[in-house]
C-alpha cells in the first residue's frame, strides 16, 4: 500500500493553491513571495501618491498599517493576531511603567511571548511541517519593540498608538523586515531628514547637489536583479548539494576528508542565496517606498543602504569571523549590539550569542550554533590580535594572510552553521563527531593560548588614544613651527 505524501500545511489564504500546484512549491512560500511582489508594487504607489508632500503623516501611518496587517492575514491567517497581541502587551507596559525600567520589562515580555509562540509551534502543535511560519515576522517585531523602548529609555519621545503599530506592522517590513530605528521610520513617514543626514544634505546643496528625496530607479533595479539571480541559484543548485549528505554514513566512510571539507563549503554556500533573495527584496520594497536613504558617499553618490541587511561580496570574501557576522543580517547585528553587547557588564560576547539563540527559536540546533559561535569568535579575535600584525609588513605577506584567513573563516562558518540547518541535536552531534570536534578543540586552544586584552581595557586604550590625538597633533604642529623658525633665523 502506497503511503500518502503529506504536503506542507498553510494557515493563510488558499487563493493561490492552483499556482502552488503548478510550480510545485508549498502554498505558504507562494503566498509569501506574491505578497512581497505586491508590496513592491504598492511601495511605488505609496511613494508616488501618498508622498509626504501630498498627504499627512496620519494618512501614511494608517495606510501602511492596514496594508501590512492585510498581508499578514493573507500569509498567516488568524495567527497574524499574535502580532497585535505582542505589540499591544508591550505598549501597555510602556504606558504603565516608568522610563527607567520599561526597556527591561518590554525585553522580557516581547522575547518571552516570542519564545512561547516558537515553542508551542514546534513542540506542542507540531508545526515543523510548515516551510514558513508566523513567528518570523514576530522576530522582527520583537526587535522593533525592544529597540524602541531602549531609545525611549535613552531620551526619545513616546510614540502614539498609531505610530507604534505603523512602526511594527507596516506593509514594507511586516513579512521579512528588516528592523530599523523608530526615529528613521518616523522621519520617512513625515518626510523630514534624520539629524545625521542634515549636514550631508546641506553640504550637498553647497556642492551643487539637490536634497535626495526619491531613490534612483537604478538602485531598485540593481537590487531586484540580485534577487532574481539569487533565486535562480538557490533553485538550481540547492538540491545538488544537500546539507544532510554531510552526515551520511556512506559519504563519511568513502570520501576523503579534504573532499568532505570542500563539500561542506559548497553545501553551506548554496543555502545562502535564499537569504540573499528574501532580504534584498525586502530592502528593495522599502527603497521603492522612499525609505532607506543613508546620506552620500565621498564622491557625492546617494546611498540607499540605511536598512540593508547584507553585503554579499563582503560575506563571500570575508577574511575573519567578525567580518562575516558584520555583513550578514546587519540589522539584527545592530540590534544585538544596541540592546545587549554595549550594555552587558559581564561577558558581553557570550550574552549576545545566547540572546541571539533565544531570539532565533526553540530548535536545539540554533543553540549549538551560537554556543559554537562563542568559542570561534574568541579564537578568531585572539588570532587577529596576535598574528595579523606580523603579516602587514608587505603586500605579498598581507595577500597570503588574506587567502589563509578566508579559507579558515569559510570553514569555521560552515562548521558553526551546520546545526542551524539540521536543527536537531542528533544529526548535529553526528556531524561534529565526524569532524572529531576538531574546530571546537582548536578554537578553545587558541583562545586560551593567545592573550587578548579584555574589552573594557581595549575601549579604555581607544579612548585614551582619542584624547591624546589632539595633543599630539598640537605638539607636532608646534614642533614644525619651531623648526621653521630656526631655519628662518639660520638664513
Amino acid at each position: 500500500m502506497a503511503t500518502e505524501t503529506v504536503s506542507p500545511a498553510c494557515t493563510g489564504s488558499s487563493l493561490l493553491q492552483p499556482i502552488s500546484e503548478i510550480i510545485n512549491l508549498p502554498l505558504d512560500q507562494v503566498n509569501f513571495v506574491v505578497c512581497q511582489l505586491f508590496a513592491l508594487l504598492t511601495a511605488f504607489w505609496f511613494r508616488l501618491y501618498l508622498h509626504p508632500s501630498k498627504t499627512s503623516p496620519f494618512v501614511r501611518h494608517v495606510v501602511a498599517t492596514l496594508l501590512g496587517f492585510y498581508f499578514a492575514l493573507f500569509c498567516f491567517g488568524w495567527y497574524a493576531l499574535h502580532f497585535l497581541v505582542q505589540s499591544g502587551l508591550t505598549y501597555g507596559i510602556m504606558i504603565l511603567t516608568g522610563v527607567e525600567h520599561m526597556h527591561k520589562y518590554c525585553l522580557v515580555v516581547a522575547l518571552g511571548y516570542l519564545s512561547f509562540c516558537q515553542i508551542t509551534r514546534v513542540y506542542v502543535f507540531d508545526y515543523g511541517m510548515y516551510s514558513a511560519d508566523f513567528t518570523g515576522p514576530m522576530m522582527v517585531i520583537t526587535q522593533k519593540i525592544t529597540s524602541l523602548t531602549f531609545e525611549i529609555h535613552d531620551g526619545k519621545r513616546m510614540p502614539s498608538l498609531l505610530e507604534y503599530f505603523s512602526y511594527n506592522c507596516n506593509f514594507m517590513g511586516i513579512l521579512a523586515g528588516p528592523t530599523c530605528s523608530y526615529n528613521d521610520y518616523i522621519a520617512f513617514i513625515e518626510g523630514t531628514p534624520c539629524r545625521r543626514h542634515r549636514d550631508q544634505q546641506t553640504n550637498g546643496k553647497a556642492n551643487g547637489r539637490h536634497k535626495q528625496t526619491d531613490p534612483s530607479p537604478n538602485v531598485i533595479v540593481r537590487k531586484l536583479a540580485t534577487c532574481f539571480f539569487s533565486l535562480m541559484v538557490f533553485l538550481s543548485v540547492c538540491k545538488v548539494f544537500p546539507v544532510e549528505r554531510n552526515i551520511d554514513d556512506d559519504f563519511i566512510a568513502t570520501t576523503p576528508f579534504y573532499a568532505q571539507v570542500v563539500y561542506l563549503y559548497l553545501s553551506m554556500l548554496t543555502t545562502r542565496p535564499k537569504y540573499y533573495f528574501v532580504w534584498t527584496l525586502a530592502d528593495a520594497i522599502n527603497n521603492a517606498a522612499g525609505f532607506g536613504f543613508n546620506g552620500y558617499t565621498s564622491d557625492g553618490s546617494p546611498r540607499w543602504d540605511l536598512i540593508s541587511n547584507l553585503r554579499i561580496m563582503d560575506i563571500e570574501f570575508a577574511t575573519s569571523f567578525k567580518m562575516f557576522l558584520d555583513n550578514w543580517n546587519i540589522q539584527t547585528a545592530h540590534w544585538l549590539k544596541r540592546v545587549c553587547y554595549e550594555r552587558c557588564p559581564y561577558n558581553p560576547t557570550a550574552a549576545t550569542f545566547i540572546l541571539s539563540a533565544m531570539w532565533h527559536g526553540a530548535y536545539p540546533g540554533y543553540y549549538l550554533t551560537f554556543l559554537t559561535g562563542i568559542v570561534v569568535t574568541l579564537a578568531a579575535r585572539a588570532m587577529r590580535h596576535n598574528v595579523r600584525p606580523h603579516f602587514l609588513g608587505s603586500p605579498s605577506h598581507k595577500l597570503v594572510y588574506d587567502v589563509i584567513t578566508w579559507a579558515g573563516t569559510q570553514i569555521a562558518i560552515c562548521y558553526t552553521v551546520v546545526p542551524f540547518v539540521l536543527l536537531s541535536v542528533g544529526p548535529s552531534m553526528k556531524f561534529y563527531r565526524s569532524w572529531y570536534f576538531s574546530v571546537h578543540i582548536g578554537c578553545v586552544l587558541l583562545a586560551v593560548a593567545l592573550p587578548v586584552k579584555p574589552r573594557h581595557l581595549r575601549l579604555k586604550g581607544q579612548q585614551k588614544g582619542l584624547h591624546l590625538a589632539p595633543i599630539l597633533s598640537h605638539l607636532d604642529s608646534t614642533s614644525t613651527d619651531s623648526n621653521c623658525n630656526q631655519k628662518t633665523k639660520a638664513t
